[in-house]
């Protein structure tokens, strides 16, 4: 089958040189169009005020594949919305936005997008994440505490207890100094970034119920422990980003222990009380009151809190906020955004803010408030529905429906529409994932380590900062949330031998060795059912990514893509290149990476 090339523009610093321009800057963009199509002019199209205006482009150069076309856009607004208008003569005109081409009018909503609020600190780039959870890591001996008492003891190798009332407080004893003396094993992983789940006193092993904000849990070694792990971590080039939870606290918190026993006081107007002594809660579960964002003195308080564990002696290198999607919002009340850029204030140029989010995340990243958010929907659940052999597979979180196979069209349709739907610096970093705490395992979702190879590919090739739930990179399972939070096996040697940790530790190293699949630009070029192909393009480098899931039709491509022998990086695999094509092999499942 041939693959044709289509005109191409995207967020990265291939096509916007000027990445974080400042208002009033005129930045150029650059749009490419194969030799053979059919043009009379070619025009930007921005919204300047709410209203558009057009720059006419000019041919900037040409290569042997493709002529570049220039126009300049001025930043009027700190969100500057443009898309390109393809002037066809007799064949008529199209579009060209962030969603690809349309013959009909777009709305705005997949317009590209430059922002002046800046992105995120530069390391995130280069960051992989690996999220663990507190009680589960390890015990490091140090912590000599007898278990809470709202808790039932469990030995590390004991099963977890995936439902019912005992799941959230099953207590195993992992603790902060556990962490500390396992980073040597993160960094021969090529981990570099450390999220922890919440490690305030609460009443539940997961801690998303805190009593307080103002310590570290003592069962987790307190506040040294974790001074001395962020400490730990900064000697040897790590980070560490802690979890915190602005939507609610836990019902044992101070603040709503204070706000029920006395309603004339502060913390009284942090919650939304009913006055017949009965409050709000996420969800309806008692444990978790809701949090009131129209207090000023709960916003105060909130990033206090935020501040405080970003400084030394503790010195987190960010926060990932916990339902943040709901964080502010009430009924008729909307505090979202209002919270997303006080927090953002809190966050100073060399700290990451990330956002939990399961669904739709377009509306809530306009460019000031989250830097990124968790890539549910525009990465893993596009993801497990193409590579999971199952029709009735584990429960996809969210949806009340169990996991299905679905053809890889329908995947590069979604992930697509969620990239197209934010800034390019909001897409490059997104939280991409295969598996959290909150989730089936991905090897649970796709049952064999061949496959789970395959979605590895896709977490270190695809534009975003790839994160891990500990212990994926060993192949373990569970079929949900609660059985996925297995202790690690770190006394089992069968479990380290597992070839799933080989393909995670050399798929980071490809990412560390190649920056364009840190920073650089995202150009689909075909979805079939069983095969998903693209580019990632810098100035410097170009890589052919091919991912498989099953044996499909040979593709053939143009090979005047190629600018030297197409060299395979990483999958073994031979690519055939003649004069004026390049075929690619058709085996799978596989994941293939060359260098053009």
């Amino acid at each position: 089958m041939k693959v044709a090339l289509v005109p191409h523009h995207d967020g990265s610093a291939l096509h916007v040189p000027e990445q974080r321009p400042s208002l009033g800057d005129i930045v150029p963009v650059y749009v490419r169009l194969p030799h053979d199509y059919p043009v009379e002019a070619v025009y930007a199209r921005s919204v300047y005020d709410g209203e558009p205006r057009y720059a006419q482009a000019v041919v900037d150069h040409q290569d042997a594949l493709e002529v570049w076309w220039r126009a300049d856009l001025l930043v009027h607004n700190p969100d500057t919305r443009y898309r390109f208008l393809l002037d066809r003569g007799d064949g008529g005109h199209i579009w060209l936005h962030a969603g690809g081409l349309s013959d009909h009018d777009p709305t705005d909503a997949t317009d590209f997008r430059l922002t002046t609020f800046g992105g995120p600190p530069a390391w995130v780039d280069d960051a992989v994440i690996y999220q663990i959870f507190p009680d589960r890591f390890a015990r490091s001996g140090q912590v000599d505490l007898p278990a809470p008492e709202w808790a039932l003891p469990a030995q590390w190798n004991d099963k977890v207890i995936d439902r019912g009332p005992q799941a959230g407080i099953q207590f195993y004893g992992g603790d902060l100094y556990g962490i500390a003396d396992r980073l040597d094993y993160l960094v021969k992983l090529g981990v570099d970034v450390v999220y922890l789940t919440p490690f305030f006193p609460a009443a539940s092993n997961h801690r998303y119920n805190a009593t307080s904000f103002d310590q570290v849990d003592p069962h987790l070694g307190g506040d040294a422990a974790l001074a001395a792990l962020t400490a730990a971590a900064h000697q040897r080039g790590m980070r560490v980003i802690g979890d915190l939870t602005t939507n609610h606290s836990g019902d044992t918190h101070e603040w709503f222990r204070r706000a029920m026993t006395d309603p004339s006081s502060p913390e009284a107007s942090y919650y939304y009380l009913t006055g017949d002594g009965g409050y709000v809660s996420w969800f309806d579960v008692p444990s978790l009151p809701k949090l009131n964002w129209s207090s000023p003195e709960l916003r105060e308080r909130i990033l206090a809190v935020a501040s405080r564990w970003l400084r030394q002696p503790y010195g987190l290198d960010g926060w990932r906020i916990d339902v943040a999607n709901m964080t502010g919002r009430q009924g008729a009340e909307d505090h979202y955004h209002e919270a997303a850029r006080a927090l953002r204030g809190v966050v100073d140029g060399e700290k990451f803010l990330f956002a939990e989010h399961f669904h739709d995340y377009t509306a809530d990243l306009p460019g000031d408030g989250w830097q990124g958010v968790m890539n549910y929907a525009g990465f893993a659940k596009p993801v497990w529905s193409w590579l999971t052999p199952y029709q009735r597979g584990p429960i996809i979180p969210g949806i009340p429906l169990p996991l299905r196979a679905l053809p890889g069209e329908r995947t590069a349709r979604t992930m697509r529409a969620f990239a197209a739907g934010v800034p390019w610096s909001a897409t490059n970093a997104n939280v991409t994932l295969l598996s959290s705490h909150d989730s089936p395992r991905i090897r649970t979702f796709l049952g064999t380590a061949e496959r789970v190879a395959v979605a590895a590919g896709l977490l270190f090739t695809y534009p975003g900062t790839p994160m891990m739930f500990m212990g994926d990179e060993i192949g373990i399972e569970g079929a949900n949330g609660e059985d996925a939070r297995v202790p690690m096996p770190w006394d089992d040697p069968v479990r380290f031998a597992e070839p799933t940790y080989d393909v995670y530790r050399e798929l980071i190293a490809l990412r560390r060795a190649h920056p364009a699949l840190r920073n650089g630009g995202l150009r689909w070029l075909h979805a079939g059912p069983d095969v998903l192909l693209y580019l990632r393009e810098s100035p410097e480098e170009r890589l052919l990514i091919l991912a498989s899931r099953a044996p499909h039709t040979p593709l053939q491509l143009p090979a005047a893509l190629v600018r030297d022998i197409p060299h395979n990086v990483y999958g073994g695999a031979h690519a055939t290149l003649t004069d004026e094509t390049l075929t690619l092999p058709a085996d799978g499942p596989t994941f293939q990476v060359w260098s053009l």
